[in-house]
């Protein structure tokens, strides 16, 4: 399976960025498709994950209420749309799948995207 993820750039706080993330290659029956993020000294972190075929979304505390996952079926994309950006939304943003259910630990997912950069100013 091979991810292209798009999409990141730089906002200021307040602002929305979509991302997005082509998958390709290998298709799963029972996939999900997540987002993870990690920001500079940090480690990386879930942010949000869906199943491609089951209607099982989670998110993390912090982004809850602001990004939404969602996906097209037609084009194989995942996208995260992400609402109300703080600073504290810098990072990398990894796009991830794996086979099976919806987990929140990157350890999980065996497929990973090259990442795309958001910066969010104050």
């Amino acid at each position: 399976v091979q991810l292209q993820a798009s999409g990141g750039g730089s906002v200021q706080a307040g602002g929305s960025l979509r991302l997005s993330c082509v998958a390709s290659g290998r298709t799963f029956r029972r996939p999900t498709m997540g987002w993870f993020r990690q920001a500079p000294g940090k480690e990386r972190e879930f942010v949000a994950a869906s199943g491609w075929r089951d209607d099982i979304t989670y998110y993390a505390d912090s982004v809850k209420g602001r990004f939404t996952i969602s996906g097209d079926n037609a084009t194989n994309t995942v996208y995260l749309q992400m609402n109300s950006l703080t600073p504290e939304d810098t990072a990398v943003y990894y796009c991830a799948a794996r086979q099976g259910a919806v987990l929140t630990s990157a350890r999980y997912y065996a497929y990973w995207g090259q990442g795309t950069k958001v910066t969010v100013s104050s």
